[in-house]
């Protein structure tokens, strides 16, 4: 883990696209404020959790889809323009 010290108002870069800028230090909060392209996803840890375990309880929820028709191969309509 890489561990930095910064002041309001100073930014930290990641990998050229990202920037996280402190924007104010009051006690024990910490405000910062975070640019990142739409494809990067930025979530709060509990935020995160959150989604991750609803994933993973839609992907091994036992819902089964329901039966489609399919048209009869031996039944076909014949087409006359």
């Amino acid at each position: 883990m890489l561990i930095l010290m910064r002041k309001a108002g100073q930014n930290l870069i990641i990998n050229d696209n990202i920037t996280v800028k402190v924007l104010e230090v009051k006690g024990e909060q910490v405000k910062l404020g975070i640019a990142a392209p739409p494809e990067i996803s930025v979530h709060r840890e509990e935020v995160f959790t959150a989604i991750k375990a609803a994933n993973k309880a839609a992907a091994i929820t036992k819902n089964t889809l329901p039966d489609i028709p399919r048209p009869d191969k031996n039944k076909r309509k014949n087409v006359s323009n």
